[in-house]
This record gives structure tokens, sequence and C-alpha cells, in this order.
């Protein structure tokens, strides 16, 4: 079969899937339970902004959910990145070490911190950041000193932190990962933003590492619109609480700030559509991974390879992804799927690739740029005959 016909194949196949003769884009909210009763509730009651009942009710569901102690709602994923690199001791100057291949987000609050990031290598089998490489970067570029301070050969800086991202929900190898972050003494902070609702040998991700922080983005399992979630402790999640909430002291009306704060709170019309949202977080994570069986089935025996969830892990399959042989099978399957109203999309640009940081340090990344040429996202969107 021509390349052409396999591509044509695929079409046809979203296209029964979904039912749709129209555009079908890569991930749709799925909507269908209380979210409209809900979201009316906090317009009738003149309560929308974060001085409400639903964002209390969102922070606390949430941690049940996840098995965390703590859970404090920010008003984005990044919002929440921030404060946690915070939280987590990261300050100007500071390096933390995280994956090339993410999306933008994850670097950028790095840099909101003034600090910078240290690129190391992902494993093609989680597509996240690898225990092995991290230890030989370790091992080559860094020491602790006498005061149990990570830092880097080169200058002394410290590195504070590491950051994995687990990629389109598939749990990264935490194992490996923890293990290393106690022998060096860094700090581990989880950018669970794809990856709620996947769990790491029966638990769930972000809740590994001294903080974790996940996403409710349009396009994420579930959504709040906009708005993230940071997952800690009881001690950093108060703090966390009062950082986003312009670091005020609380008072029945005098205004009180006792350090630099962020205006970071999610509101509680959003916090309204979360909670809706969450209460059908086990049917979508169900649904998606019946979506991802029927992609593994028709891809089987084909030219692509499926990415499937890691060995002991339960994967959401928040996007689904295949690996093409190469990048000219990449781009002929990405022109043709679009150009006949499929959406697909090659996964992130490298951010060592990136103008914004080039320059950074890193390690040697073969299986990142591997990936980087050869993956696309295809749509993954529940449908809806998969719902209850």
């Amino acid at each position: 079969m021509s390349e052409t016909a396999a591509i044509g194949d695929l079409v046809r196949f979203v296209r029964d899937i979904y039912r749709r003769t129209d555009f079908i884009p890569l991930h749709e909210p799925t909507f269908g339970g209380n979210e409209r009763r809900y979201v009316v509730e906090t317009i009738d009651a003149g309560v929308v902004s974060s001085v409400g009942a639903f964002v209390g009710r969102f922070e606390e569901d949430m941690a049940r959910y996840t098995g965390a102690p703590r859970a404090v709602a920010a008003v984005n994923g990044t919002a929440a990145l921030q404060v946690a690199l915070q939280l987590a001791g990261v300050g100007a100057g500071d390096l933390v070490i995280t994956q090339p291949l993410t999306f933008i987000a994850t670097c950028n609050a790095i840099a909101y911190c003034q600090a910078e990031p240290i690129f190391v290598d992902v494993d093609r089998g989680t597509l996240g950041l690898s225990p092995a490489a991290l230890d030989e970067w370790l091992t080559d570029n860094a020491l602790l000193d006498n005061d149990g301070f990570c830092r880097a050969k080169l200058d002394g800086r410290i590195i504070r932190a590491c950051l994995p991202m687990h990629t389109f929900g598939h749990p990264a190898d935490l194992d490996g990962i923890v293990e290393v972050c106690a022998r060096w003494r860094l700090v581990l902070v989880e950018d669970a933003a794809e990856s709620l609702g996947s769990l790491y040998k029966g638990k769930h991700t972000g809740t590994f590492g001294r903080l974790g922080t996940l996403s409710f983005n349009g396009n994420k399992i579930i959504t709040t619109g906009g708005g993230g979630m940071i997952l800690t402790d009881e001690s950093l999640g108060a703090r966390a609480k009062h950082l986003t909430t312009t670091a005020k002291r609380p008072h029945a009306y005098e205004y009180f700030h006792d350090e630099v704060g962020y205006n970071y709170r999610l509101p509680n019309l959003n916090a309204a559509l979360g909670c809706a949202q969450l209460e059908k977080l086990d049917e979508l994570v169900t649904a998606k991974r019946q979506l991802a069986e029927r992609y593994a089935a028709f891809f089987d025996g084909s030219a692509y390879e499926f990415v499937t969830e890691p060995a002991d892990c339960r994967s959401n399959y928040w996007l689904n992804a295949v690996i093409c042989e190469d990048r000219d099978q990449r781009d002929a399957l990405l022109q043709q799927t679009n150009a006949a109203g499929v959406m697909t999309r090659p996964i992130w640009t490298l951010m060592n690739h990136l103008p914004l940081y080039q320059a950074a340090r890193r390690g040697p990344l073969p299986t990142s740029e591997w990936l980087e040429s050869r993956v696309v996202n295809v749509p993954s969107t529940v449908p809806p005959e998969l719902l209850a």
C-alpha cells in the first residue's frame, strides 16, 4: 500500500470514529454533566471571582482524587508551575534540570523565577525525562558541596530542582527520577499538566515530588476554561495559597500584604466548571483508553508506531501519538491529514532549538532529537459514543 493510500485510510478511520464530515480538531472539551448547572449557580449567586465556594470545593475534590495532602488552584498551569518552583526554593541565578521535549510553559516558568534550564535527554519508552541521562549529566557536570548543595562544576551555580514533564499523559520513570534526585539533593517538582488521571504504579502523577502541578486549559482532559493546580503538602500548600492570593494577610477589612504575591487565584466561575468536569474524570479516562485501544489496533502492523503507556502505569492517553519512520514520512502525514480536514500536529520543537533557550546548558539529546523529527499527534477528543 502506498503512503498516500495509508494516510487516506487513517483519515477515513478518524472520520468513522467521530462520525463527522467537517473539520476534526485535535482535542475538544467534553461536557455533559453538571457544568451548566454549577456555572449558572455562580452567576445567580453573584459570586464569580476568586472568592467563592466552588474554589475551595474544587481544591478539596482534587486533593481527594489525586491523593495529595493539599491542592491549591491557580489561574493557569504556568502560574501554578511558577509558584511551585518558587516554593521549591528556585530563585535568581539557580539552575533547574528539565527535558527539552516539552511545551514551552515548562521552561517559561523557570525563566519567571529568574533561573535557567538545563536540558537532559528523554527516554523513548516514556517520552519523559530519562533517569539514566539525568544521573550521567550530574556525574559529569555537578558536585555536592560541604553544605549539601548540588552545584555546577563549571561555575558553582546551584542546581536547585529537577522538573520532569509527563508527556501526553504518559508517566515518566518516577522511581528512577526520585532516586537520582534524592542522591543529588535536588527538589523534585513534577509538571503533570497533561497527566491528570494517570497513575504510576497505582499512585497519581504529580504526587511523587515535593510539589506537582496540573493544567485545566481548554484542551486538557478536563477543563476550567483556563486554570491550574499545585499539589503539595499542607505546609507548602498554605504558602501557595498565600502567594497566589496577593500575599494578603486574612482580616475582616484591612488590606495588609507581607511579601510580593500574585493575583493568581482561580475564579469561582472557572472552579464551578472544574467541579463538574472532575465528577466525570474517571469516565473520561476510561473512554480515552478505549479510544487509544482503537488507534493501537488500527496502527498495528502499519508503518507507524503507536505510542502506548509505560509498564506498570495507567495513562490517561490525553493526546494519542504515533512515531513515524523519518521526518519525510512525518511531514507527509501532517500535510495530507490537515489538507483533508483532520487535524494532526507534530510534537513540540525542542526547547534548545528555540532562540530564547538555545544557549542553555544541555547534555547529549539523541532521543529527544530523534523523537522531534518523528512524533505526530492524532485527534484525541473522546467520541460521544464512548461516554455513558
